[in-house]
C-alpha cells in the first residue's frame, strides 16, 4: 500500500466521486485553474471539465445557496469554503435551509451536499483564518459534521459524505494536509457515525479530535516512555457521536482526558464530557474529567502567541501526568 498526504487523499476522492458519478459536481472559490485554496482540487477541471469543477463568485452565500438548490433537485455537490471561518457568511443557508429542508418537507425532500473546509490554526492566518466552528455546526439538527484527523480517514469519509442524503459539514485541518499514511488506491468508505480507537491504552483515555488526535498520539509516544499508557478515542464525526466507543474506553482506563483546539468556552469538549458525567460509568471514575481547549481569545497571529493560546503536546503530557499523580 502507497503512503500519500491528507490533501492528497482528499484529491483522490473527489477525483473517484467525480468519476463514478456524474450528479457529483465541485464549486467554490478558485477551486478550478489555481486547485483550491490549500490544493484540494488540484488537477480536477482540467481532467473533468469547468461544468463539473465550477469557479464561483466570491460569495459564500451565493455558493451555500446553489449547492443547497442543486442538492434538491437531485444533484450532489460538494462546495468548498477556503476557510472554516467563512462559514458566518453562509449560515442561513446551511442553518435555516439546508438543515431544515428535509424535515419540513415531511421527507419528500432531501439535501445531500458536502461543504468541505479548512479548518484551525497554526499558519499563522490570524483571527478570521484561523478559527475551530465545528461546534457551531454540531449544534444544529439536521446537519452531520465530520473531522478527520489523518489521510484514510480523509478519504474513506469524504466518499461516505458525497454518498449519504443528508448535508454533511467536512472539516479538514490546515496543519493536516502534509501528514502522511497509508491509503488504499481504490475507492472506499468509512462509516459516519463510528469512532476508532487510534491507540489503545490502560491508564488514561484521551478523546481528541481533529489535530488533537495527531498531538494526543505524540503524547501517548512519550508518556509510554514514562510507564503510562494512554488510549486515544478519535470520534472522527461528531454528529452522529459514537457515544458507545467513548463510554467503552472511559470504562476500562476510568480516567479521561478531553482535548479539542476549538475554544473550550461552550465547545463541543462540554458535550463529550458531559456524554461520560451523564452515564453510569461516571461513578467508576478514579479523577474528575479534565477538558484541554483554546483559549477564550480571537486567534493571534504571532505564531508563539497562536501556540500559547491552543494545547500542544506538551499540554496533553502535563495534564496527563499530574491526573496520575492525584489519583
Amino acid at each position: 500500500m502507497r503512503s500519500i498526504s491528507y490533501l492528497d487523499a482528499v484529491n483522490e476522492a473527489l477525483d473517484e466521486a467525480l468519476k463514478s458519478d456524474p450528479k457529483v459536481f465541485l464549486l467554490g472559490e478558485d477551486i478550478g485553474v489555481y486547485g483550491g485554496g490549500f490544493g484540494a482540487t488540484h488537477g480536477l477541471q482540467k481532467k473533468y471539465g469547468a461544468e463539473r469543477v465550477r469557479e464561483t463568485p466570491i460569495s459564500e452565500s451565493a455558493i451555500a445557496g446553489a449547492a443547497v438548490g442543486a442538492a434538491m433537485t437531485g444533484m450532489r455537490p460538494v462546495m468548498e469554503l477556503q476557510f472554516s471561518d467563512f462559514i458566518t457568511v453562509a449560515m442561513d443557508q446551511l442553518v435555516n435551509q439546508a438543515a431544515k429542508i428535509h424535515y419540513m418537507y415531511g421527507g419528500k425532500a432531501s439535501v445531500p451536499m458536502v461543504m468541505r473546509t479548512a479548518a484551525g490554526s497554526g499558519t499563522g492566518a490570524a483571527a478570521q483564518h484561523s478559527q475551530s466552528l465545528e461546534n457551531w455546526m454540531a449544534h444544529i439538527p439536521g446537519l452531520k459534521v465530520i473531522q478527520p484527523s489523518n489521510a484514510y480517514d480523509a478519504k474513506g469519509l469524504l466518499h461516505a459524505a458525497i454518498e449519504d442524503e443528508n448535508p454533511v459539514m467536512f472539516y479538514e485541518h490546515k496543519l493536516l494536509y502534509k501528514t502522511e499514511m497509508d491509503v488504499p488506491a481504490s475507492k472506499y468508505t468509512l462509516p459516519i457515525g463510528k469512532a476508532d480507537v487510534k491507540r489503545e491504552g490502560n491508564d488514561i483515555t484521551i478523546v481528541a479530535t481533529g489535530i488533537m488526535v495527531k498531538k494526543a498520539l505524540d503524547a501517548a509516544a512519550i508518556l509510554a516512555e514514562e510507564d503510562i499508557s494512554l488510549e486515544v478515542v478519535d470520534p472522527r464525526t461528531l454528529v452522529p457521536l459514537d457515544k458507545e466507543t467513548i463510554l467503552s474506553s472511559a470504562s476500562k482506563t476510568k480516567r479521561v482526558v478531553v482535548a479539542t483546539e476549538a475554544v473550550k468556552n461552550s465547545g463541543f469538549s462540554a458535550e463529550l464530557t458531559a456524554v461520560i458525567a451523564e452515564s453510569q460509568i461516571s461513578q467508576q471514575l478514579l479523577h474528575p474529567i479534565v477538558r484541554l481547549g483554546g483559549e477564550f481569545v480571537p486567534m493571534p497571529a504571532q505564531r508563539v502567541l497562536e501556540e500559547q493560546a491552543t494545547p500542544q503536546v506538551e499540554t496533553i503530557v502535563q495534564a496527563v501526568k499530574q491526573m496520575m499523580k492525584e489519583g
